[in-house]
């Protein structure tokens, strides 16, 4: 079958050939990610959760943030919901050194801020590339995939049912 037995250092030649002459050192190329900048010096990303879908563009500014068109503090009136959209900026330590300018729709006011959060974290990491590892690590670059468990049929809810009746 086998012509002739190769060992495992014949085999480890084989693969350093066939992988363009790398020795097998153990290094490895690391990519540089570079900016991904528009003509008007902003970053563009598109955030989900829920049934909500925002789209983003982040520049340098003076921190403010306008939600279809009006204020943060008026679109999103619960401060838990200001919380949760500020988070990346707090993360990445970059308060109030980005203008955000974003159209959310779909879902409710929670799925919505949600979506906001995912989209400047990923718009974040399109204009500076290093603070990928801190949002990354804190979770927000990660679409929150869970959503509302439909109906089904001959029950209350997705998953109540009607009240069991022995007599």
């Amino acid at each position: 079958m086998a012509e002739e037995a190769k060992t495992l250092e014949d085999l480890k030649d084989l693969t350093a050939e066939a992988a363009g002459g790398d020795t097998g050192t153990g290094e490895e190329e690391v990519i540089e990610r570079q900016p991904v900048i528009d003509a008007q010096g902003r970053s563009y990303a598109t955030g989900k959760r829920k049934d909500a879908v925002a789209r983003v563009w982040i520049k340098p500014g003076a921190g403010r943030i306008t939600v279809n068109g009006r204020d943060q503090d008026v679109y999103f009136a619960r401060p838990t919901l200001r919380l949760i959209v500020g988070q990346p900026f707090q993360v990445a330590g970059r308060e109030g050194q980005y203008d955000v300018e974003c159209t959310v729709k779909g879902g409710g006011l929670s799925g919505q801020a949600g979506a906001v959060k995912h989209g400047i974290s990923k718009a974040l990491t399109l204009f500076e590339p290093a603070l990928r590892g801190p949002l990354k690590a804190a979770g927000f670059l990660t679409r929150d995939s869970r959503v509302v468990e439909r109906k089904k049929y001959g029950r209350r809810k997705a998953r109540r049912s009607f009240q069991f009746s022995k007599r």
